[in-house]
């Protein structure tokens, strides 16, 4: 039977949130769900603190977290080589995930870079991922269509994994934003991916209303996907797509339907429900509405 892997992703709603929440509620929130049995959580940011002022104390959040018992792994967003050396100064971050994207009009807006500039810092995070010995997860954003007019199709996307897999690549997560994907867009490309990349892993991170996600998830799940970003109660949304009335996936909705399929999780229900109690007050102090 496969094993479905979940990445709770607290820091993609908290980088939307309109007001700062303190390190110490913010390590209070992810320690809740250090304790649920995610296979990755991604609390925290080093890239520039004008793009994501509400992370801008991730150092000090860090070292506020207890990871002993724990089996999730911890993971930080980076946008450029200074801000993954500040990351690898911490034993206890695992992951480093860098917002690549098929569209370079959105690469621009996300992080001042072409698509050139960002393939070679890349190659440059591989070699210090290797020699620090973290693990860097690219994220392909408008993996499946986007509104700008750029460039796009199955074959397009294609060509720029096998690019980055050749270079060493081997976690990819596929990113839909701004809610352009579809059943069909992600059935074509997950059925190509999983039998041209072996040995390769293809998260899916969807930014989604309340009921339009099923489909989505039902297509990349039968079409190999088995790993999955979400967001506890679906909170967040991309501040530089303009996009930001569509939320993450909802963890809550994923773990029910895995359960509908009597696949076990190997979380943890009570911390679980726990961290979900936790999480209205805890984005609410961010004045989340």
């Amino acid at each position: 039977m496969k094993k479905i892997s979940i990445t709770e992703s607290p820091r993609d709603a908290i980088q939307g949130l309109p007001a700062f929440i303190p390190a110490q509620t913010k390590a209070d929130y992810v320690n809740a769900l250090l304790k649920v049995g995610f296979d990755i959580i991604d609390f925290g940011s080093f890239v520039s603190i004008k793009a994501i002022p509400q992370l801008s104390d991730t150092d000090k959040v860090v070292k506020r977290l207890d990871i002993s018992g724990s089996a999730s792994r911890l993971m930080v967003i980076i946008g450029n080589l200074k801000g993954a050396e500040v990351a690898c100064r911490f034993p206890a971050i695992t992951w480093l995930s860098f917002p690549f994207s098929m569209s370079e009009t959105f690469l621009k807006l996300n992080i001042n870079s072409g698509f050139d500039r960002a393939r070679l810092l890349i190659d440059d995070l591989l070699v210090l991922c290797d020699k620090k010995g973290k693990s860097l997860m690219v994220y392909l954003t408008m993996a499946f269509g986007n509104p700008y007019g750029d460039p796009w199709n199955p074959d397009l996307v294609w060509r720029m994994i096998e690019n980055l897999q050749a270079a060493g690549v081997k976690h990819f997560a596929l990113s839909d934003i701004t809610g352009v994907a579809t059943k069909e867009s992600i059935g074509v490309i997950y059925s190509v991916l999983q039998s041209d990349f072996a040995g390769h892993s293809f998260a899916l991170h969807l930014h989604t209303t309340p009921d339009s996600w099923f489909d989505k998830i039902e297509t990349a799940f039968r079409n190999g996907c088995t790993h999955f970003d979400s967001v506890i109660h679906g909170y967040g949304g991309c501040p530089m797509t303009g996009y930001e009335l569509l939320g993450n996936l909802n963890t809550l909705s994923l773990v029910d339907y895995f359960q509908q399929k009597d696949m076990d999780l190997n979380l943890n229900q009570e911390a679980l429900l726990n961290a979900a109690e936790k999480a209205r007050s805890f984005y609410d102090s961010g004045k989340y509405s």
